[in-house]
């Protein structure tokens, strides 16, 4: 039995994925149970993609009872992850990407906003009456 791992039922994976949530770190929580920390963003993804647990087996799919020759299966919870779903997957991580990019610039537009409204203000005072503006200097 060594290399096998145990089975993790649907109430205990909705359990680890609520303490996830809940800003428990997912290397604590993996070594608790004894899994990969990959196995929890699995888990986590399938749930936000299919909106349950079942059982995320892989290998040959089950067989359809009752199935003869050209009969197609139909898709089961145990099926890999579409390609539709991936590329949900690499869409929502893009979107994760870009909105922390906008709220960089946003950052940066707003320091830059504020740097110049000081400049401003130090022009429009040493260009008032009675202040000393700047010279050019002589080299004489």
């Amino acid at each position: 039995m060594a290399g096998r791992q145990r089975v993790i039922d649907e109430d205990q994976k909705l359990e680890l994925l609520q303490r996830m949530e809940a800003g428990e770190t997912v290397s604590k929580l993996a070594d608790e149970v004894g899994i990969s920390r990959q196995r929890l963003y699995e888990w986590r993804d399938h749930l936000r993609l299919r909106g349950n647990l079942k059982s995320l087996r892989r290998g040959r799919p089950a067989r359809v009872a009752g199935g003869v020759d050209g009969d197609v299966p139909l898709p089961s919870a145990v099926d890999p992850p579409s390609a539709q779903e991936k590329a949900l997957t690499r869409a929502r991580r893009r979107i994760r990407e870009l909105e922390q990019k906008v709220g960089q610039q946003q950052l940066d537009l707003d320091f830059f906003r504020e740097a110049l409204r000081h400049f401003e203000e130090d022009q429009r005072r040493s260009s008032a009456p009675g202040e000393t503006g700047s010279s050019k200097s002589s080299k004489r």
